[in-house]
């Protein structure tokens, strides 16, 4: 299976996990009284969105290069995460906005049996970020990460609400409000967890250099190219799954220019075989005397 392949496959798992798990919250928030449940519902279904142009965007970016992209379609990545992004802000301002209109509405206790709900929730949402998020780091994909922390998000909420439910039902009457609290609590997080979506994803656009460990890699493959005397500048940008690379290596100022063209192809050859993340690969020619 491709990176690609391995990325809308588990895009599919969280689509059909969000889908499940709104309509188990909605049900059980409106018919146990507890309105961090119905939050938790509400994130979820922008979840469902969310994780919908998550699928789109990989798809997307999975086309070939062509004559107006010829570094391919990978750059639709941070964009829909910018996009994920959006969704989960609104969703935190909905919730924040209800749950501060709540507060001061007196309500019914929550069930107890909303707990149990809860439980069940927290458990499975951590079970799908784990298991998106190491699906994401597997294919390098900015997007499937942004989805994952939606799962962490979503567990972190239920949290919330598992405690904000258990204090107004060990604690009783003149407590309900314990309830939207944590549905409040679970909005800031929600957004805190927007920007550490959002910042990557942004220096993704603006090809911040955060590669160090990849150059080290990209260098020490060099090194043991026959004709490669040392490397210099190595410059890399991130397109969706892939790694574009621009090195310039150090060639003996004595050989032909077909033998210096001859040492650059099999460079790139041999990085293209043993770091199969690495996309296009613009090898300059430096000469050493």
């Amino acid at each position: 299976m491709t990176k690609e392949e391995t990325a809308i496959k588990a895009t599919y798992f969280s689509i059909a996990g969000n889908i499940s798990l709104a309509l188990l919250k909605g049900a059980a928030g409106i018919f146990g009284n507890s309105y961090a449940l119905v939050a938790d519902a509400i994130e979820s279904t922008a979840d469902i969105f969310a994780s919908g142009l998550v699928l789109l965007g990989l798809k997307y970016a999975n086309r070939p290069a062509d004559a107006n992209h010829p570094y391919g379609h990978g750059r639709i990545e941070p964009l829909v995460t910018f996009l994920v992004v959006g969704f989960l802000i609104t969703s935190a301002t909905i919730i924040g906005y209800e749950s501060i209109q709540n507060i001061g509405t007196p309500h019914a206790l929550p069930r107890a049996w909303t707990l149990a709900v809860l439980a069940g929730i927290i458990v499975w949402k951590e079970i799908s970020f784990r298991t998106v998020m190491k699906k994401a780091v597997e294919t390098n994909s900015s997007s499937l990460k942004a989805d994952a922390w939606h799962h962490r998000s979503d567990a972190v909420t239920s949290i919330a609400a598992f405690i904000g439910i258990s204090i107004a039902l060990v604690l009783g009457k003149g407590y309900e409000a314990a309830d939207d609290w944590a549905a409040l609590f679970a909005a800031g997080f929600i957004l805190y967890n927007s920007y550490l979506i959002f910042r990557p994803a942004l220096g993704e656009i603006l090809d911040e250099h955060v590669y160090d460990d990849l150059v080290a890699e990209i260098r020490a493959v060099a090194q043991q190219v026959q004709g490669v005397l040392g490397t210099e500048k190595c410059f890399i940008r991130k397109a969706g799954m892939q790694y574009h690379v621009d090195l310039h290596a150090n060639v003996s100022g004595d050989i032909s220019v077909r033998q210096g063209h001859d040492i650059a192809h099999h460079l790139q050859n041999t990085l293209r075989a043993k770091l199969p993340q690495l996309g296009n690969i613009l090898i300059h020619v430096e000469p050493q005397e």
